[in-house]
């Protein structure tokens, strides 16, 4: 279980009216971050969010001293989970802070901090309840943000066969910039999911499954050495295994398999 000893609470008050004060936590899956978080922080609107929970997994520079000095809410692992257990403790601590809008935010400032707004505000009108930021909304989106080309050639093969299966009609599935209701997160089995990078996957042929609109904005994004960002041989695992997610799902559809993922 996590570490909840050093928890810090940040309360940045909205001031938002009936449906627009539905309350938004901002969540951070951290790992070797503190380089980089305190730029990302300044790049997120003012009077937007109501608390930003940080989740350290098991860094080793520093990273949860520096968030617990910015009077973030900080859960630190005692080591190295994966990303996928990351984000399975920040919906849960999101939840347990009564989280009506949860958003993911990657504290690398490889993600713009500044649509975070645009993101809340399609849960806000009822529009969605889950919202990704494409790199590929825009045309020229991804090459502009410098994503490598063999990212975006994978990305692209990897987007066209999840909207065959899925039928999302999504310009991107593979990115880490991601809001979810409340009642999106409440009603998934994201405890299930893998404790490794997959879990973005798994996710979303979640919303799929339980039949959740999911909407998209565009985002912009900037790679460079603090940013984190997984090798060749990481992505091809993971793209193998979101294949074979996907596959599995054609699979709940025809009744030859247990829907694990999906109940």
């Amino acid at each position: 279980m996590p570490d909840t000893a050093q928890k810090k609470r940040a309360v940045l008050t909205t001031g938002r009216g009936s449906i627009e004060s539905l309350r938004t936590v901002v969540v951070m899956p951290a790992y070797n971050a503190a380089k980089t978080l305190e730029t990302t922080l300044a790049g997120i609107p003012p009077g937007v969010v109501d608390t930003i929970i940080l989740v350290d997994d098991g860094s080793h520079d520093g990273t949860a001293a520096l968030a617990v000095s910015l009077d973030l809410v900080v859960i630190s692992h005692p080591h190295n989970a994966g990303y996928g257990a990351n984000q399975k403790t920040c919906y849960i601590e999101a939840l347990r802070d009564g989280a009506d809008v949860i958003v993911m935010l990657h504290p690398d400032g490889q993600y713009d901090p500044a649509i975070l707004d645009d993101m809340v505000e399609v849960i806000r009108r009822g529009d969605a309840d889950v919202v990704l930021g494409s790199r590929f909304l825009s045309p020229g989106g991804a090459r502009a943000g410098g994503m490598p080309w063999w990212k975006r050639i994978s990305n692209r093969f990897l987007t066209g066969y999840e909207n065959r299966v899925l039928g999302l009609g999504l310009t991107e599935y593979h990115t880490g910039y991601r809001a979810y209701s409340r009642k999106f997160l409440t009603t998934v089995p994201f405890l299930r999911n893998s404790n490794d990078f997959v879990f973005d996957t798994q996710i979303l042929t979640q919303a799929a499954s339980f039949k959740f609109k999911v909407a998209e904005v565009p985002v912009t994004t900037k790679y460079f050495d603090d940013a984190s960002s997984v090798n060749f041989r990481v992505s091809l695992v993971y793209g193998l295994k979101t294949v074979w997610t996907v596959n599995r799902y054609i699979l709940h559809r025809m009744g030859l398999r247990s829907r694990r993922y999906s109940r």
